[in-house]
């Protein structure tokens, strides 16, 4: 399993139309065969900070994510919307416990 944690600063002025592009991709990325879970999260601290947690059944699923049409997309457009470059964490799913 393959956890991600993308973190999103976002304009101020492109918050709404970041958070429409993110309702298709969202819906979009539920959909694929190895996704476990997609979801955007509103960071409680931050104004305009959001961090997408994504889990995936194996590194194949994220790569069929990845250059899927509709994360490519949305990929392209993603920059208009930041205020600070994406801040991308991967995890290994595999509990670290003896």
């Amino acid at each position: 399993m393959i956890i991600i944690h993308a973190h999103f600063q976002i304009n101020p002025e492109k918050e709404q139309a970041f958070l429409e592009e993110m309702h298709s991709l969202v819906a979009a990325s539920r959909s694929e065969e190895g996704n476990i879970s997609y979801g955007l999260m509103k960071d409680t601290e931050t104004e305009q900070a959001y961090t997408m947690v994504e889990i995936w059944k194996d590194a194949a699923a994220v790569e069929a994510h990845n250059t899927s049409a509709h994360f490519t997309s949305f990929a392209g457009r993603a920059p208009e919307y930041m205020a600070a470059p994406i801040d991308v964490q991967i995890f290994d799913g595999n509990k670290v416990e003896r």
